[in-house]
């Protein structure tokens, strides 16, 4: 009989425990329900300063590379401008070229000539070609004979027996000057080399 109370009272107090059981998990459940909307709110809050500071971030990284890219930009076309304006002669120049060296020849032709008068005023023709070509750029590569030959400077045309052991693997002869425009080359000089 013992026995059978014992086990009586246990089960009652189980039925018991486990009514406390439920009525504390619904108390805890309330409070859990009650705090929950704040601290998601939080969170939500949270979260949404987050994502605000981070699209503000990268908003400001767009920005910077933005900048930088159009300032890259004007500075190579402001470089590319400047090249243009140097070199937008080089078509005409290139053309007087030839011009030029007809002078070349007639001078050391009419030097020939026993007319004074005749060379003179075709020197003084030829001062004021060469002078109103420079100044819009264009200057002489200066290449003699006896130089070192350069392919970066000079064309070679033909290699031929140097004339003495100290001309070999040098300019013995300019057949052609060459000209540049600032720092551009726009005709090299035709030498030839020796052997």
């Amino acid at each position: 009989m013992k026995f059978k109370n014992i086990f009586k009272n246990k089960g009652n107090m189980s039925t018991e425990n486990t009514e406390i059981d439920k009525e504390m998990d619904e108390v805890t459940m309330e409070n859990t329900a009650s705090q929950e909307p704040a601290v998601t709110e939080e969170l939500i809050e949270l979260s949404v300063e987050e994502q605000l500071a981070n699209d503000l971030a990268n908003e400001k990284d767009k920005h910077l590379r933005l900048f930088a890219e159009f300032e890259n930009y004007k500075r190579r076309t402001s470089k590319e401008r400047i090249e243009l304006f140097k070199t937008a002669n080089q078509e005409v120049l290139l053309a007087m070229l030839p011009v030029l060296d007809d002078f070349d020849r007639a001078i050391i032709e009419i030097a020939k000539s026993e007319d004074e008068t005749l060379t003179k005023g075709v020197e003084l023709i030829h001062e004021k070609l060469k002078s109103t070509l420079s100044s819009k750029g264009l200057e002489v590569v200066d290449v003699k004979i006896g130089d070192a030959f350069n392919a970066d400077f000079a064309e070679a045309i033909t290699q031929i027996p140097a004339p003495s052991p100290k001309l070999k693997g040098k300019i013995v002869d300019v057949l052609e000057k060459g000209y540049k425009l600032g720092e551009k080359i726009i005709r090299f000089p035709k030498v030839v080399i020796g052997q």
